[in-house]
């Protein structure tokens, strides 16, 4: 079984010779692992990563109509927006040349190859800022709607040219959750985002391609929504926040697969070593053989030695293959 193999069973609940195992490493990580190993890829190679997390490809946004927007007005509103064609056409193939690069370095190891393309609430973020957009989900939800359903037209582009590449999954990175409760209600989640996200899940299921989900934070007021979307994957089902593992196993595991098990938050980089360690196994000890890939809940932080790095991933390589 190779890699995409194992992986794509494993998001399937379909049986795996081992559980897959993967990490968010090289964001701040990156010259401490390449002084160790040589590169970041070395790192991977030498701990047989199942996957590969592809970011690149064309900005959804016209930033020089952006930015002429911001120039004309005191405030960047929802309702200014809808007046500009603020949209890029997601093509042509020559702006995708990263990807092809990365997709073709990634599957000569056989790996997993999923792509990240921005959600609606944090793609948003970029133009507004956390704070103005949630005050504009009150003051201009009509408008945030039909900028989240032109986002979603424009993800059903991208994906399409990215399935076409050959990559194994569409990842949307929607970030709902704060640490303790959603950014938003429920009810509005249901109303302005729902609606959008299933439009591309559904779409990238009809290719015969997965489809994913990264949100920080606690979002289990909308985990029955996302089961009824139908996402194959959610990462990182964060038990700092809240989401605890008992509550996916007993509620979710028969719905979709997490990615996620190491918390950059509360372990790896911040417990003792013989901490750390009995926090891996705790975790290996619930969630082995199921819908599960290990993996680190967001990027390495960059107080992470690279000696803890190298003891977590050491013994992630050993429990993954007993």
């Amino acid at each position: 079984m190779n890699s995409t193999e194992r992986v794509r069973n494993a998001i399937l609940g379909k049986p795996v010779d081992r559980q897959p195992i993967y990490g968010w490493v090289s964001a701040n990580l990156s010259g401490e692992i390449t002084a160790a190993y040589g590169s970041v890829g070395a790192f991977e190679d030498h701990y047989e990563f199942d996957m590969a997390h592809l970011f690149g490809g064309p900005s959804a946004f016209r930033w020089d109509a952006i930015a002429r927007l911001r120039a004309e007005n005191d405030e960047l509103t929802p309702d200014l927006l809808l007046e500009e064609d603020i949209f890029t056409f997601p093509g042509p193939f020559d702006v995708y040349q990263d990807i092809l690069h990365a997709l073709r370095h990634h599957k000569a190891r056989a790996r997993f190859c999923y792509i990240q393309t921005p959600g609606f609430f944090e793609q948003f973020n970029d133009l507004f800022g956390i704070e103005n957009q949630l005050l504009y989900l009150a003051m201009y939800p009509d408008e945030l709607n039909e900028l989240y359903r032109r986002q979603a037209e424009w993800t059903v582009r991208f994906a399409d040219h990215c399935i076409d590449l050959g990559v194994d999954m569409i990842h949307i990175s929607d970030d709902w959750g704060a640490q303790k409760n959603l950014l938003f209600s429920p009810r509005l989640w249901r109303e302005i985002i729902y609606p959008h996200m299933k439009r591309v899940v559904d779409h990238v299921h009809s290719r015969g391609v997965l489809c994913s989900l990264h949100s920080d934070g606690c979002i289990d007021k909308v985990t029955d929504g996302i089961a009824e979307l139908g996402l194959d994957c959610v990462h990182p089902w964060q038990e700092r926040a809240g989401m605890s593992y008992d509550l996916y196993l007993e509620k979710y595991a028969d719905k979709f697969a997490i990615l996620g098990g190491v918390c950059v938050q509360s372990a790896i980089g911040i417990l003792p070593r013989n901490a750390l360690e009995a926090e891996i196994r705790r975790v290996f000890g619930k969630l082995k053989g199921k819908r599960w890939i290990c993996c680190t809940t967001h990027f390495v932080q960059n107080h992470c030695s690279i000696e803890d790095l190298t003891f977590a991933y050491d013994l992630i390589y050993r429990l993954a293959r007993e």
